[in-house]
């Protein structure tokens, strides 16, 4: 049976359970190929407790934990309404092919819904094709204003 729960970051178990998600994501390749450092598994569950903005949904099949999705809730400023973006979703590789990031997702709509936001956001390797093919079935399509203008690109400036 599968459950998805906010994740207490006060929890040790499921802040545990989302530490070994999300480095199982960070280890994969869609997910940079590296586990996450000691340092970020140490520092990431304070940061997440003293982010008001953040959003953390934990899947359990069968009690077992099997699927993680980390969002933060932010503004669109063209629209004047919340926005959701959807951070991290990690599917644990026993579990994928199971509908459990649909799950998430689907939860995770449900909460903007309820907060009145105006869109979910999130961004998508271009050779992630699995991911692609689950977020286009759950409603999600590249963002454009003007199509004559192209599709928004997501860059980086790292800073340390």
């Amino acid at each position: 049976m599968l459950k998805i729960q906010y994740v207490d970051y006060h929890d040790e178990q499921q802040v545990s359970d989302l530490l070994m998600l999300l480095d199982l994501y960070a280890q994969d390749p869609m997910g940079g190929a590296e586990p996450l450092s000691a340092e970020c598994r140490q520092q990431l569950p304070q940061t997440l407790q003293q982010c008001p903005a953040a959003i953390s949904l934990l899947a359990y099949q069968d009690g077992q934990p099997a699927g993680l999705l980390n969002a933060f809730q932010t503004v669109s400023t063209f629209a004047a309404r919340p926005l959701i973006n959807v951070h991290d979703l990690a599917v644990a590789p026993e579990y994928r092919g199971q509908g459990i990031a649909t799950a998430l997702l689907q939860r995770i709509e449900q909460i903007a819904r309820e907060r009145d936001c105006c869109k979910l956001t999130l961004e998508v390797l271009s050779g992630n094709q699995t991911a692609q093919r689950t977020y286009l079935r759950c409603g999600f399509a590249g963002y454009e204003l003007d199509p004559a203008q192209g599709q928004a690109l997501f860059w980086q400036k790292k800073l340390g």
